[in-house]
């Protein structure tokens, strides 16, 4: 299970930053008329985090969730105060290791579940020492290419 090591950094919501916001969208598609003004801000800290003392930013190490386009290097937002739900990405602690999966409720059992072929599910047993640690809520992934 050591595809995954988290390093856990506080929530800090006490600075509000509110950032330029294009509100008629950008444009996946064909290009649209450039607009020479922005009436919106935005400020992510209200945008990311619902529950501010129960938020935890995480450091993505390993490949098990890239089939999620989750990748080394992404930061996840985690909220503890969330009840996890059937499907939720989750960042749980098993015998003592985080590992982060989606997590799938059966009646009876409870499996997490990489997004990575390469991964097989882990079942989880009574004689697992088992908790959902957190529910992730956002995954912030840079798209620039990185120097080579």
């Amino acid at each position: 299970m050591g595809d995954f090591s988290l390093d856990i950094f506080s929530a800090d919501t006490s600075s509000h930053i509110s950032l330029p916001f294009a509100e008629d969208g950008i444009q996946a598609g064909f290009p649209s008329p450039a607009r020479d003004y922005i009436t919106q801000s935005i400020d992510l800290n209200h945008e990311l985090i619902q529950h501010p003392s129960a938020t935890f930013y995480g450091r993505v190490s390993g490949d098990s969730m890239i089939e999620e386009g989750i990748f080394e290097g992404d930061i996840i937002v985690i909220d503890r105060s969330l009840e996890p739900r059937e499907g939720d990405l989750t960042v749980c602690c098993i015998d003592g290791e985080f590992t982060l999966k989606r997590l799938h409720l059966e009646k009876d059992r409870v499996w997490l579940i990489a997004s990575n072929e390469s991964f097989d599910p882990i079942l989880v047993t009574p004689d697992d020492r088992f908790i959902v640690w957190g529910v992730v809520t956002h995954t912030i992934h840079s798209n620039r290419r990185r120097n080579r």
